[in-house]
């Protein structure tokens, strides 16, 4: 059996994308940063930094599933591409 390298196309900003539709959620359910990180079990700080740093923090996948909860959202809303005409 022959293995080779087959081609993908990731999307290298998929961390970016994440932070970015986190926020978007966050703000249409008009839920704070503080009330996200209570409602999830992280900290403030931890929300804070993430949105901020446009996800470089890194975020668990049992996080963004507890986040996917909180803000009602399904969870691959988060993966959607940022739409200029949202920034």
């Amino acid at each position: 059996m022959t293995k080779f390298k087959r081609e993908f196309d990731f999307d290298e900003n998929i961390i970016e994308t994440v932070a970015y539709n986190v926020i978007k959620y966050r703000k249409i359910n008009k839920i704070t940063q503080e009330q996200l990180a209570v409602d999830v079990g992280v900290s403030p700080e931890f929300i804070r930094k993430f949105e901020s740093t446009k996800g470089s923090e890194g975020l668990a996948l049992i996080t963004l599933y507890k986040i996917s909860i909180v803000l009602n959202t399904s969870i691959e809303k988060f993966f959607e591409p940022i739409n200029s005409n949202d920034q």
